[in-house]
């Protein structure tokens, strides 16, 4: 059975004041090109598929037409919602986008109902395990036991993974929407101090699992046999500057037959993993690239090289555009008046202007370069509390503070 895996669309996303609705128009595009080339039995869109919880008209009208077009070519389709979605939103109108062959995930319940696909190996099950914070796991448990074991993601995504019961000789497909201890973030990603994290053995009774949330493509699961089970797609944009080595691409995944056509008793068919990743389901991935209306890069030089015919010249010559989405770091050591402005008559999509020399490396603040992914939201915030007001906080404040914090994260602060 062959899979087309892409995540984080972030439909109507704004960068440095420019809207990226044209740049998604030409890549969705893109991806439908590769699905009539590739002719998927379904495309997995694993969550973040708006920028916003309540997205613009423009871009609620560029999914629709995306999903249209999926669903004309008779391929099944999976929308995920993700940390940036409304769950809600996302879920309107399921029932009957199902009859049209797209199936999107529903407010998470604690409840689970796979969709089945079949093909000349048997039945596969697909799952989809929308973005989940521990507070919405813990909300959706019976007993106390149950509800005080959920203490961060790793268990809260145990929890729900848990409640999925698996059909025995079925292959096993999740798409979620996590972050995966280790996998390599980008600058517009959003985190929350490292609390966010999941250990990648969750997902180990799963034949593969289609992850979105990072943006940068990379392989976060392995079985014994070193077959990738675990794979962030990636975004098909680059939205940050960060983003601008990343090689972005769809993943085409390819599952073959299953190892677990004999029943096998224990954790595999109650939904739980084990450590070792068990049997799995023959599988390959690769990737197909996908080449931007505009591309992404930095521009580095003084202003009077950056402008000069000679530098334009050797853009062209190496491939670049002069309508790339450019960041210019300018080395002078004075400001140039109206620099951007000149720029822009050169660069038209310049993103963002900045300046590297003597003055501004002496400016800049060292005390930034801390760990921050390794602290705990309270830590962070009593941070700034004290650098703002010139004193820590007092026992009642403190308790106030941790009160917001445990309501958003569930005493994870």
């Amino acid at each position: 059975m062959k899979f087309i895996h892409t995540a984080d669309l972030h439909i109507g996303k704004i960068v440095c004041e420019h809207s990226m609705l044209d740049e998604q128009r030409h890549i969705l595009a893109r991806i439908l090109e590769a699905v009539d080339s590739e002719k998927p039995d379904a495309v997995l869109i694993a969550g973040d598929v708006y920028d916003k919880p309540v997205p613009s008209a423009e871009a609620v009208a560029v999914l629709d037409d995306f999903l249209v077009e999926l669903a004309a070519r008779k391929v099944r389709t999976f929308v995920l919602s993700g940390n940036h979605d409304s769950a809600e939103r996302i879920a309107f109108g399921g029932r009957l986008m199902e009859k049209s062959g797209v199936h999107v995930s529903l407010v998470y319940d604690g409840k689970f109902a796979p969709v089945t696909l079949s093909d000349g190996e048997g039945e596969v099950d697909v799952w989809m395990l929308p973005f989940v914070r521990p507070v919405n796991v813990r909300a959706c448990l019976a007993g106390d036991d149950e509800r005080d074991a959920v203490k961060d993601y790793t268990s809260a995504v145990k929890a729900a993974i848990a409640q999925m019961h698996f059909t025995p000789g079925r292959r096993n497909v999740l798409i979620a929407h996590q972050f995966v201890t280790g996998a390599e973030r980008s600058e517009s990603e959003e985190n929350v101090g490292g609390l966010d994290n999941v250990d990648a053995t969750v997902f180990a009774a799963f034949d593969y699992v289609a992850l979105g949330h990072i943006h940068k493509p990379q392989n976060v699961l392995k079985g014994d046999d070193g077959t990738v089970r675990a794979r962030y797609s990636g975004t098909p944009l680059k939205y940050s500057l960060s983003e601008a080595v990343h090689k972005k691409s769809l993943t085409v995944v390819e599952l073959g037959a299953s190892a677990n056509a004999v029943d096998v008793a224990g954790d595999l068919f109650a939904g739980k993993a084990f450590a070792d990743g068990g049997m799995r389901a023959a599988l390959q991935i690769r990737e197909i690239p996908l080449v931007p209306l505009h591309d992404v890069r930095e521009i580095r030089g003084t202003f009077a090289e950056i402008v000069s015919p000679e530098f334009r010249n050797a853009q062209v010559a190496a491939g670049n555009k002069l309508d790339d989405f450019v960041y210019v770091k300018l080395t002078d050591e004075n400001d140039v008046p109206d620099a951007a402005q000149k720029l822009r008559g050169i660069y038209p999509n310049l993103m963002m202007l900045a300046y590297d020399n003597e003055r501004t490396r002496n400016q800049a603040d060292v005390g930034i370069a801390e760990a921050v992914d390794e602290k705990k939201p309270m830590e962070l915030f009593g941070e700034f509390f004290e650098g703002r007001n010139g004193r820590a906080m007092n026992a009642e404040e403190t308790e106030f503070v941790q009160d917001l914090i445990n309501g958003i994260w569930g005493d994870n602060g």
